[in-house]
């Protein structure tokens, strides 16, 4: 028997026609369109990297600061730490679940030794940060209790303990998500699923500010959590994120925690993970973050010798950037940070840069480059800034 394909939009008009209730209808509406692929024609995952392939800045991170340090779209935080945590993309092992489901990257986080304990300022936490106009174009009727998105992600600690995260809206009046994993066993990857209502007192922008927040904090002292409902919008309170959080992993040294396969999407069932290509995801990551390098790993960049002290160059972004974006450079541990390469064929004309880069003039699409070489310049000599080594680079960001 020959089967008859249905739209998406037909099939849940049909069920809107049904003597269901309204919430009712809402959620078979919700269930069937994904199922039917009404979402994946474009982007239904609307966590970029939720795979963690993509690690412009390095795949692992010991430095005790906060920031976006390795896997690209995921911003780290910590604050009252004794001792560094480790922030890597990772491998997982063949055979596991996430493995076997397409999964290959992931990001892990190892304790250091907190040897003073758990502090009532200490935080440890981690997240993605998604802009307000892609939420409020997703499809999501946000204010409705009866509209619902579902986030899901494979976990798994090397401590068992239930960890408390949570949802943070940046718009209007602050309102956030609290919820729970569950009591994790040690060294087990598990699925978390949690479908989310909308409400009322919910506002995303349409523009590029900071819209949602997805905050995964392994560690909150009691000066940030308190008094607050799980599994329902409240309005945020800084001082009682999530309800009191157990310390086990925070006092643990050594401790792991790991991620991947996360996914947020409209709807209230948790569809199979979007699994996007590595170009697909690389550029969705660089209109956050972008560092050019040529085949020797380096930062390179075509331009000319416009004054006898400073050589300057134009560089085209491969897509466009959040805003306009701001210099992100590493200038190695000693000595120069560069060359200005003129490009006749004879690198033995090599002139060391010394200073910092700079930009002037950036826009979302493009920037102009800088940098004062050791040597006089011969004015309108054509050639390449380059940086001396891997450790030393010129990036641009343009993060939330």
């Amino acid at each position: 028997m020959a089967l008859t394909t249905v739209s998406s939009d037909r099939l849940a008009t049909n069920v809107k026609n049904t003597n269901f209730t309204s919430a009712e209808k809402q959620d078979l509406t919700d269930d069937i369109k994904p199922l039917l692929g009404s979402s994946g024609g474009g982007r239904k995952n609307l966590v970029i990297n939720g795979a963690m392939q993509v690690a412009q800045r390095g795949t692992s991170n010991t430095a005790q600061g906060s920031g976006y340090l390795t896997v690209d779209r995921i911003v780290y935080y910590n604050q009252g730490i004794d001792n560094d945590v480790t922030k890597a993309q990772v491998d997982i092992a063949a055979g596991t679940t996430p493995y076997t489901s397409g999964f290959r990257k992931a990001f892990k986080l190892t304790n250091g030794n907190q040897s003073s304990g758990a502090g009532a300022a200490d935080i440890i936490e981690f997240g993605q940060k998604i802009e307000a106009q892609d939420i409020a174009n997703s499809g999501w009727n946000y204010t409705d209790p009866n509209s619902k998105i579902t986030l899901s992600f494979w976990c798994k600690s090397s401590v068992a303990q239930n960890f408390n995260f949570f949802l943070v809206t940046s718009d209007g009046t602050a309102q956030s998500y609290p919820y729970e994993t569950g009591s994790l066993s040690a060294d087990t990857w598990t699925k978390i699923t949690k479908t989310i209502p909308g409400n009322s007192n919910l506002q995303f922008d349409n523009n590029n500010g900071e819209g949602l927040f997805l905050n995964f904090p392994i560690f909150y002292g009691t000066n940030y959590t308190g008094s607050t409902n799980l599994n329902q919008w409240n309005t945020h309170s800084g001082s009682a994120r999530t309800p009191d959080q157990t310390s086990t992993w925070y006092t643990t040294n050594g401790a792991t925690f790991e991620i991947t396969g996360i996914q947020l999407e409209v709807g209230s069932v948790a569809t199979d993970f979007e699994f996007r290509s590595f170009a697909q995801e690389l550029a969705l990551c660089q209109r956050y973050y972008y560092r050019p390098i040529d085949e020797n790993n380096k930062y390179l960049c075509l331009g000319f010798s416009d004054t006898s002290t400073m050589v300057s160059g134009f560089l085209q972004f491969p897509v466009t950037m959040r805003a306009n974006p701001s210099i992100d450079a590493s200038y190695g541990v000693s000595g120069s940070i560069g060359y200005w390469r003129i490009a006749n064929g004879n690198f033995g004309g090599d002139k060391y840069i010394d200073n910092a880069w700079s930009i002037i003039g950036q826009t979302p699409n493009a920037t102009r480059v800088y940098a004062t070489p050791r040597a006089s310049l011969t004015v309108g000599e054509v050639g390449f800034i380059e940086s001396k080594n891997s450790s030393s680079y010129m990036a641009f960001a343009a993060e939330l």
